[in-house]
């Protein structure tokens, strides 16, 4: 089995941060050691905290892919109805060139009405759209040019020029069995959001599982999709990372304790076969991000 891969999600809305704050936690994040740096794709949280927003995912992609050499790159995830999906395949290209082949194109349906209706962006028929979005999101990223006549996109002609690297590596945000059938015939890898399994290497395994059996169902060999997942670790000083989810809090218990006892939770989920995680860190800053390197360092020396 190869080694897992630890990546961190940065801030997003646990409280106002600059750019040069980023800036410094992604380079803290690549000189540690980690092997990735992750941005949530979203544009505006209301709640009975109030009224949030973070800074552009698509813009802080391609700053951190001129800041930093090493560490892949990708939004987690990034959601198409946000822009029109051959924009969003431009938009990649060019990310990926500025990084030198580091994307990993996280794509997604979306989920926060919030931020749909005060944007303007259609909020019905989410999969379906997300469905032409991925078809031509793909083909544009593998063949380069595509004609498309569906329901909510028409393209005529429509060729990405300057190409994008066609091997990029395409991964779909979701658990729903529609999701998974629309977007496992076109994907290299699957992610899913620590809430979603409550941060229980268990459960998370018994999910993968039904994976497995959707990969089966639509002609693909569950081996041919990289599995990821983001894990929530809390260091001490935090207080409780909830960037805009409400139910990471209360059904997501972190991991938690000294540096050996998180790089045994780390461990833990190494054990069920992933390939790649994104660490949801509390507090998320750059000296935590420092501790989290050198955890991922004990644990890979242990």
């Amino acid at each position: 089995m190869s080694e897992m891969k630890i990546g961190v999600q940065l801030p997003e809305v646990e409280r106002q941060v600059s750019w040069r704050e980023i800036r410094d936690i992604a380079r803290t994040a690549e000189e540690g050691g980690l092997d990735s740096l992750w941005v949530g794709d979203h544009l505006l949280y209301r709640d009975e905290r109030g009224t949030r927003g973070p800074w552009e995912a698509w813009s802080l992609l391609a700053a951190l892919a001129e800041v930093t050499d090493r560490v892949e790159l990708g939004p987690l995830v990034a959601a198409t109805g946000f822009h029109a999906p051959a924009m969003i395949a431009k938009k990649a290209a060019t990310i990926d060139q500025i990084s030198g082949g580091r994307l990993i194109l996280g794509l997604g349906a979306g989920w926060n009405r919030v931020e749909y209706e005060a944007f303007g962006f259609p909020y019905d028929h989410r999969v379906s759209r997300f469905e032409e979005a991925l078809t031509i999101i793909a083909t544009l990223i593998r063949e380069g040019g595509i004609d498309f006549e569906g329901d909510y996109h028409t393209l005529r002609g429509m060729e990405l020029q300057p190409p994008a690297r066609s091997d990029m590596k395409l991964m779909v945000g979701s658990n729903g069995p529609r999701m998974l059938r629309i977007a496992l015939p076109l994907v290299d890898m699957w992610n899913t959001w620590h809430a979603s399994y409550g941060n229980d290497p268990d459960r998370l395994v018994a999910l993968m599982s039904e994976v497995d059996e959707a990969c089966r169902d639509v002609g693909r060999e569950p081996g041919q999709i990289g599995r990821t997942a983001a894990v929530h670790v809390q260091l001490p000083g935090g207080t409780g990372r909830r960037p805009g989810d409400p139910t990471a809090r209360e059904e997501s218990p972190p991991i938690t304790g000294s540096r050996e006892e998180i790089a045994t939770g780390l461990a833990a989920f190494e054990a069920t076969g992933l390939d790649h995680i994104q660490v949801v860190l509390d507090p998320i800053d750059a000296p935590s991000v420092e501790e989290l390197a050198r955890t991922v360092e004990h644990l890979r020396s242990r």
